[in-house]
């Protein structure tokens, strides 16, 4: 009798919790899947049920075929460029933990993952600016050409790719810092007695054993690169700048069709493909995961 009562105590306890997190978060993700399914434009009255017809339609869509494009591309090259800086930053703050400015290290290498995007992006877009950015003043002070940061599709891409590392590369140093510092040193000592030197201990020790933690700061890496929008859409607030439109993402495609063209069934799909994407890159976490606990 003692421990059923604890346990619908425990219930009653969480049951708010719950309310909540199904309002705020479970019920709009059902609202979606169920707009995604209707022809809903925001000027009509008439809202008809279409099944499938607008994930036909985007996917004979080319322009939101380059923004998903752009998207993964950006992802992807922002997760190839903060795996690598963050694991060897962290492994460079932790062997200097016993230096007096280990933790200015660790916060000045932090700070932009807190910090404002908006006004962070602001700061940057000054610095790609093609005129009067210091970027190109440096470029052509070494000799260069000043190059079209904001205008050209490319070099867009990989501003934007820029700016989501710079954000998201705090966060993966931190997680690496948890990791080195729950490493067996035992292991490193043998390997320090058999004649390993400290980049041979990194490669062939500290990488390997650090594996859980690479998935799931690649993971996160990516589900925030696919989920990118201020960077591209504060790099084309004015005449300045055009990534916006050179560089079209998903999340501004999405809204664009929302609030522009009053689509939002048609956007509604495209969030319910987002959706996918991300519930896929988690599942393909959890299950290299597992498969390395059954290992």
């Amino acid at each position: 009798m003692l421990r059923r009562k604890q346990f619908w105590f425990a219930i009653m306890a969480i049951l708010p919790t719950f309310a909540i997190f199904g309002w705020v978060r479970l019920f709009p993700i059902i609202e979606t899947l169920r707009l995604s399914m209707h022809e809903w434009n925001l000027l009509s009255k008439n809202k008809p049920f279409v099944g499938f017809q607008n994930f036909i339609e985007l996917f004979s869509d080319n322009q939101f075929m380059d923004a998903l494009t752009n998207t993964a591309v950006i992802a992807f090259g922002a997760m190839a460029v903060t795996i690598p800086m963050s694991m060897v930053l962290a492994a460079i703050i932790y062997h200097r933990t016993r230096s007096r400015f280990s933790g200015f290290y660790e916060t000045a290498v932090f700070i932009p993952h807190v910090v404002s995007l908006v006004p962070a992006a602001m700061a940057w877009k000054w610095i790609f600016d093609a005129k009067l950015g210091p970027l190109n003043a440096i470029i052509m002070g070494l000799g260069g050409d000043a190059l079209p940061w904001l205008f050209d599709p490319v070099l867009s891409v990989i501003c934007i790719i820029f700016l989501v590392s710079w954000q998201t590369l705090g966060y993966g140093v931190l997680i690496y810092l948890v990791g080195f510092r729950n490493l067996p040193k035992s292991v490193f000592e043998a390997a320090q007695l058999d004649g390993a030197n400290g980049f041979q201990s990194f490669l062939y020790m500290s990488v390997p054993l650090l594996k859980p933690i690479t998935l799931y700061v690649s993971v996160v890496t990516l589900i925030s690169g696919f989920n990118v929008y201020a960077q591209a859409y504060v790099l084309a607030s004015d005449t300045q700048g055009a990534p916006g439109r050179q560089v079209r993402v998903l999340v501004l495609d999405m809204l664009e069709n929302s609030f522009q063209n009053f689509r939002v069934g048609y956007a509604a799909a495209e969030a319910v493909i987002l959706l996918s994407i991300v519930l896929l890159l988690t599942m393909i976490q959890f299950g290299l995961l597992r498969g390395k606990g059954g290992r």
